[in-house]
């Protein structure tokens, strides 16, 4: 008996509400995987990269994790963003944010989180390199920006990868985004960080 029963119910009626407006859509969506969007966001539930900006499934590859980050060591998403690069062909590489994340505050907190605090320590590292920026801001303040430069970092982060590196060399197209979205409202905001070749 599947427990989840009524998850099934609703995909059959989002399947069928698709075809009825679309007969041909899961057909041809089947038939190739092209997008043009690499998203590295946050495993927040309240961030779905296709709806905010109004995407339809196949459009946009997608890589999530807490708090958004990019590891030279992480595997896991260096294959991605590889697969993306180097078989999809993506153009643009977006490093999606959001205002109000957990991952962000628990990094700014002073107790431990348990194995979590492993994965944040590159967000503390964030913190550790720009000190100086959050003295004397309000908590609230100081979320909203460590949120903005661990974006920023991560933007770098991809950027000297080498895949993204080998990309440039081979005189791809390619571009690395750096935005937050607000969960709030449901708006994105560009950091102005857009990098799109070695010299950038």
């Amino acid at each position: 008996m599947k427990t989840l029963k009524y998850l099934f119910d609703r995909n059959l009626a989002w399947a069928a509400s698709i075809k009825e407006k679309d007969p041909e859509f899961f057909s041809r969506l089947s038939k190739q995987q092209a997008p043009e969007y690499l998203w590295i966001g946050c495993s927040d539930s309240r961030v779905p990269a296709n709806q905010i900006v109004n995407l339809q499934p196949g459009e946009v590859f997608v890589h999530r994790n807490i708090a958004n980050v990019v590891v030279h060591t992480d595997l896991n998403c260096l294959s991605v963003i590889q697969f993306a690069v180097e078989v999809l062909k993506v153009k643009h590489i977006i490093i999606c944010g959001h205002y109000g994340c957990g991952g962000i505050k628990a990094a700014l907190e002073d107790h431990e989180h348990g194995l979590i605090d492993n994965w944040l320590r590159h967000v503390k590292d964030v913190i550790r390199f720009n000190a100086e920026k959050f003295k004397g801001l309000k908590h609230d303040e100081k979320l909203n920006l460590l949120c903005e430069l661990n974006v920023k970092e991560q933007v770098t982060n991809i950027c000297n990868t080498t895949i993204v590196q080998n990309a440039w060399k081979q005189g791809r197209e390619l571009s690395v985004h750096g935005w937050v979205y607000n969960i709030e409202n449901g708006i994105l905001k560009d950091l102005d960080t857009c990098i799109t070749s070695r010299d950038g």
